[in-house]
């Protein structure tokens, strides 16, 4: 798979999720392979920090859905992973998601892919979840490709936010042209 978008909403089909998936859809129309998968109902149990993993080179939590999902991850050529903006910051699901990935940083197994960083907020605080997610892509070395930045309350609303649909259809755009690049 080329593309993988996560929306770490934990609404199913949340505003974040129409995001994420407006990017997709402009690789999609493209011929670029994509998947999208949203950590809504998901089970990803918080980082122990008990270190097992510099030894064992794998996390030692093994019974919930962080493993499947990270080979997934692991198998793309570029991410585009979002977030609502929960008190000026991502939500609790994806951080749990991106802390697990500590397990993958002293290998740089991540490294070398490209990154696109996505954020929803109702009224302000995206810039910071934005800064967040770009933590965590520059930690593994990822190369980015922009951002979007959305805004969005209720149901749909940030379908609204013509500047966060523009800019993701640019971003969509870029990632084409990058993958038709590269193969």
């Amino acid at each position: 798979m080329k593309v993988l978008g996560i929306s770490g909403s934990m609404r199913k089909n949340g505003n974040t999720s129409k995001l994420v998936e407006r990017i997709l859809s402009r690789c999609v129309g493209d011929g670029v392979e994509c998947e999208f998968i949203t950590l809504a109902g998901k089970v990803i149990r918080p980082c122990l920090g008990c270190e097992w993993c510099k030894q064992n080179k794998v996390c030692i939590i093994d019974d919930d859905d962080w493993p499947g999902l990270i080979e997934r991850v692991l198998s793309c050529e570029v991410l585009v992973i979002g977030s609502p903006t929960y008190y000026y910051d991502l939500s609790g699901q994806l951080k749990n998601f991106i802390d697990r990935t500590y397990s993958l940083f002293h290998d740089r197994r991540l490294a070398g892919r490209h990154g696109v960083a996505v954020a929803v907020h109702a009224n302000k605080g995206a810039g910071r979840t934005i800064e967040t997610i770009e933590g965590f892509l520059n930690a593994h070395e990822f190369s980015s490709l922009g951002f979007v930045q959305g805004q969005g309350y209720g149901p749909d609303d940030v379908l609204n936010d013509f500047q966060a649909l523009e800019k993701a259809d640019a971003i969509g755009d870029k990632i084409v042209r990058l993958i038709k690049k590269s193969h």
